[in-house]
């Protein structure tokens, strides 16, 4: 498929091969299942290391796990960037923009960092 729309032909061929995909298996799914599933006496206890569950299942959390996982989700991302950049980093005719370019977006990266330490978010205690 070449020509203007046949990149698009192609991503919906793709699309409806996964959506079929998807309807075949939870049919087969369906249709091979037991038709009354086993509901043996302990299936639906909890199970916490062989003992018995005690207590409500409420428990609180604190937010700094989340934002340790997004900020390393945030820098993780943005250090992806940096693999193009050393691809093309060589090339004839990408010499001091590309490295201006980088120098900025490294600078934004350490200015997030240095927010984040002067906010105290990287501090565990």
């Amino acid at each position: 498929m070449t020509g203007y729309l046949g990149s698009y032909a192609t991503l919906g061929l793709l699309l409806l091969a996964a959506v079929l995909f998807f309807v075949t298996a939870f049919s087969a799914n369906r249709v091979l299942r037991p038709g009354r599933p086993a509901d043996p006496v302990g299936k639906r206890a909890g199970y916490e290391c062989g003992l018995d569950p005690v207590g409500g299942d409420w428990a609180q959390m604190q937010i700094r796990y989340y934002v340790y996982a997004y900020l390393y989700v945030l820098f993780a991302v943005e250090a992806v960037f940096l693999f193009p950049w050393a691809m093309v980093f060589d090339r004839p005719g990408f010499g001091a923009v590309t490295v201006a370019e980088m120098g900025v977006f490294v600078a934004v990266v350490a200015l997030g960092i240095l927010y984040a330490w002067r906010k105290r978010i990287l501090n565990w205690t």
